[in-house]
């Protein structure tokens, strides 16, 4: 069954000289938008808006700039971040291009190769407590690597 939109009306006396006359005029609809996120839908689009704004903070980059990126408003990203408004397929794509990364991992889909089953390497061990590493030891770390990778 279709809802018919709810209007909002605005009814005024106005009296002249004379008479009073009652004006009914009818506003602009107020239409639940689709764009809502629904009750089975929330967790879903919290966890794609959260995965957004970690993103873009380890791109060192804030609303104001993605949004400008996107042509889209600062408020509208920061509902999307919130989940609390659905995220349009096409503004999925450009913020994956614009925080230069994979669509998959954004919604939390892992792009990683099948592991082999055993213990994990040394290396993987090794990476695994970097990446638990304040930002600035971690680009120590890694310069570390790009200068032996050069001397290889």
């Amino acid at each position: 069954m279709l809802k018919k939109p709810r209007c909002r009306v605005l009814i005024m006396r106005v009296i002249s000289g004379v008479s009073t006359e009652t004006r009914v005029t009818v506003m602009a609809p107020i239409i639940s938008s689709t764009d809502d996120v629904k009750t089975s839908d929330e967790q879903l689009f919290r966890e794609l808006g959260a995965r957004i704004a970690s993103t873009r903070k380890a791109r060192s980059l804030t609303q104001v700039q993605l949004a400008e990126r996107l042509g889209i408003a600062q408020q509208t990203l920061a509902h999307y971040e919130g989940g609390r408004v659905r995220l349009p397929i096409g503004t999925l794509l450009d913020l994956a291009h614009e925080l230069k990364t994979g669509v998959s991992e954004l919604i939390g889909e892992s792009s990683r190769l099948p592991v082999k089953p055993g213990p994990a390497s040394r290396l993987q061990q090794q990476v695994a407590r970097i990446s638990q590493l304040p930002r600035a030891r971690q680009k120590l770390a890694c310069d570390l690597l790009d200068t032996v990778l050069a001397q290889a």
